[in-house]
């Protein structure tokens, strides 16, 4: 049948999709709805769009050259791919803690158990597994499912929200206090996604062409889409259920990872009812799941590929010994952040303002890449595209500077 056919081509873009479906939707969305209604919609959209050539420029790089955008990155300048070599060296080790902990909290909250640390040994450890054992095919496979679950069981969450309540704010805000404009930042910060994962879409890409050989730039640009789609809809909807069930309670989340998931979770029960909270948990749980394993793999494959880059010479071990290095640092950071209460909160607020902050950078980089002449030009980005593109670029610049002539 031509749509399995259709959905057996799909495979990045729902990896990408796993990947930004995390902290910044389930966490992030859902703070900005409990704390400003839809007030942030403009903020959610306008990042989105910002944002969008950027990461669309990726998976249009791999197709078009069969190279990464590492290896791009390396013929626009050796200091470049220095440079992301070093900022992902400095976020990882933070990130996959962050994305770990409240995944476990949402296994905790759902299965019982308060011991947060055995949770996410457990957790890491069915990630390691999956990928040491199964490396890309079951990675692409595990994740169409883990999407679709996802999108069923918010989308049911959201119409049970609706049909509770409509009392919602509507108006929409520009936070004026240190406090709002920081948590702005942050929101569009990891909304959808931090840019630099456009580096990962570009690698997947290149993996399902080795499973794929048929896949053309065409169904690579729908497989994008598709999976950018999905992570707007998602995120509104988080933001929904963040506006309708929360707003204006005068709860506030708790900064531990633990104890924000039981809150998350039990928030949605007191509000949709008891028979929701599996609903409720399921949508939570394959959210930060799906992250988790994503990023578990894509930091590893990445900075793999940029050490070959850098040293100039194949290296058959370098993913696995960069994984190992992944786990072992997140166990140690894990291991800090339960000694330093709400330490966890400081760090992803400090996480998502960098990813907004590094944002430039890594657009930059892009657009120069795929308008050089180490692209195709049959292969560069159409006139609005790069219209589109100039417009984020000053949008990402532009709220920068303004975030930090607030500090």
């Amino acid at each position: 049948m031509q749509w399995v056919q259709t959905i057996r081509k799909l495979g990045p873009g729902f990896l990408f999709a796993g990947a930004a479906i995390g902290v910044s939707h389930l966490v992030q969305s859902t703070r900005a709805g409990a704390d400003f209604g839809l007030g942030l919609l403009w903020a959610l959209l306008l990042i989105n769009l910002a944002k969008y050539p950027f990461f669309e420029f990726g998976p249009r790089y791999a197709m078009a050259t069969g190279e990464s955008l590492l290896e791009g990155y390396k013929k626009l300048g050796r200091s470049a791919l220095i440079a992301y070599f070093l900022i992902t060296l400095a976020t990882m080790f933070t990130i996959q803690t962050a994305v770990t902990i409240v995944t476990s909290g949402i296994a905790s909250s759902l299965f019982g158990g308060q011991d947060t640390t055995l949770w996410s040994a457990i957790i890491t450890g069915i990630c390691f597994l999956i990928l040491i054992l199964g490396r890309y095919r079951v990675l692409d496979s595990l994740m169409k499912i883990i999407i679709i679950c996802l999108t069923i069981s918010t989308l049911i969450a959201v119409s049970l929200a609706l049909s509770n309540s409509s009392n919602v704010s509507w108006q929409q805000q520009l936070p004026d206090t240190a406090i709002g404009i920081g948590f702005l930042i942050a929101f569009m910060g990891w909304m959808p996604a931090p840019l630099d994962i456009s580096i990962w879409h570009s690698m997947w890409t290149l993996e399902k062409k080795k499973i794929t050989d048929s896949i053309t730039p065409k169904q690579s640009r729908f497989d994008f889409n598709v999976g950018y789609v999905a992570t707007v809809i998602l995120a509104i909807c988080f933001l929904l259920l963040g506006g309708l069930v929360m707003f204006g309670s005068g709860q506030q989340f708790s900064s531990i990872g633990g104890v924000f998931a039981g809150q998350l979770i039990e928030m949605y029960t007191v509000n949709l009812g008891e028979g929701t909270r599996y609903i409720i948990g399921i949508a939570a749980l394959t959210t930060m799941f799906s992250t988790t394993l994503t990023t578990l793999d894509a930091s590893p494959r990445a900075m793999a590929r940029t050490t070959e880059l850098l040293r100039e010479r194949e290296m058959p071990k370098a993913y696995l010994t960069w994984l190992i290095i992944l786990v072992v640092g997140t166990t140690a950071v894990f291991v800090l952040l339960t000694r330093v209460e709400g330490l966890m909160g400081v760090l992803i607020e400090v996480a998502t303002v960098l990813s907004f902050l590094t944002a430039p950078f890594y657009a930059g980089l892009n657009m120069r890449l795929v308008t050089s002449k180490h692209m195709p030009d049959e292969h560069k980005p159409s006139k609005p595209l790069y219209f589109l593109a100039w417009i984020g670029m000053i949008t990402l610049i532009g709220f920068s500077i303004w975030y930090l002539f607030t500090l």
